[in-house]
């Protein structure tokens, strides 16, 4: 056990690691690769903006996780990860960006070899954005007595139920999307650049709430306004709000990469009748819920009263149909 501070305690992480080799055990994986940035924070603790390189972590059948990157980010994980300095293990530079070579084709032959988890089935994260398909060929090409399974989403599984700690953290994040919203409502009036709102709204996610800092988001303020909320993934510019125009602002806050996203919507001047008729039906339809007891409530019960009044006025059906481009 290294001498960091951690952002949870070792028996937190003993446990995450026993959750997920039950899961290998259930589908039959001997070796877990594990490559999506925010899995390998939950089962190590690294924190790093290092994914634009190839990295990994690895979990064998016993014993801590290994650590699998570039050099010079080993120093990053020995800093925030649970595990001792031999859990450690990293690349040399040349191997960075320089076809034919590959940081995979060093993982199998220098770091797996060794402690023969080379061969069975090894689990892979095949659908997540930070394993390409250059990965990929080069683990095929360099582990030829192994079966390649797609392990997608396996450890994700593993952290849907949230610990006391981690929900002291989304709480934290929960304020700090609070005080974004704030300051959107009070600093939106027509003729203002939107850029000049961003940068105000960014300031307060990284001030962060009550003395706890705010971390980077896993996505950007998006805040499109009248008809480009068709196009809800634009970025931002510098054109000024509107007046007699909505804007819906998609944020979120986050503490120690825990994250809080919420979505609101604010109408500059007097919103006509497509707006306040289904308003009226989601605060109608909402009351039961807001009833019921303090319990597990599935999602599915929270959705439905607002996408219900939505459907009965074509609302959702004309959304659409005005993101979708003509021929």
């Amino acid at each position: 056990m290294s001498d960091v501070v951690l952002k949870f305690s070792y028996e937190e992480y003993s446990a995450r690691l026993a959750k997920v080799r039950y899961a290998m055990e259930e589908n039959d994986i001997d070796t877990l690769l594990v490559h999506d940035p925010s899995n390998m924070a939950w089962l190590t603790g690294y924190d790093g903006w290092s994914f634009y390189v190839p990295q990994c972590v690895v979990i064998g059948s016993t014993g801590d996780p290994l650590w699998f990157g570039r050099i010079q980010d080993a120093n990053g994980a020995l800093r925030t990860v649970y595990m001792s300095a031999e859990c450690i293990t990293y690349y040399p530079d040349h191997y960075v960006m320089n076809p034919p070579l590959h940081p995979m084709e060093y993982l199998c032959n220098y770091v797996l070899a060794e402690k023969y988890w080379d061969r069975g089935r090894i689990g892979v994260e095949k659908d997540n954005y930070y394993f390409s398909a250059t990965a990929f060929e080069s683990l095929k090409e360099n582990l030829p007595m192994a079966t390649l399974v797609d392990t997608t989403g396996l450890v994700n599984w593993c952290r849907a139920v949230k610990s006391n700690q981690e929900l002291t953290y989304m709480h934290t994040a929960a304020r700090i999307v609070e005080n974004m919203h704030r300051v959107a409502f009070e600093m939106i009036e027509p003729g203002l650049p939107k850029h000049l709102l961003v940068a105000e709204i960014s300031k307060h996610a990284v001030v962060g709430h009550d003395g706890h800092f705010g971390d980077y988001a896993a996505i950007v303020p998006m805040l499109p306004s009248g008809g480009d909320a068709a196009a809800p993934h634009l970025t931002w510019d510098d054109r000024p709000f509107k007046r007699g125009e909505g804007t819906f602002f998609e944020i979120a806050g986050v503490h120690r990469r825990y994250h809080c996203p919420l979505s609101r919507t604010i109408f500059l001047g007097e919103p006509g009748d497509e707006f306040k008729r289904p308003m009226k039906h989601y605060k109608q339809d909402l009351k039961p819920v807001s009833r019921l007891p303090n319990q597990v409530i599935p999602v599915a019960t929270l959705l439905m009263p607002s996408t219900t009044p939505c459907c009965a006025m074509g609302l959702i059906a004309k959304a659409r149909a005005a993101a979708t481009p003509s021929d």
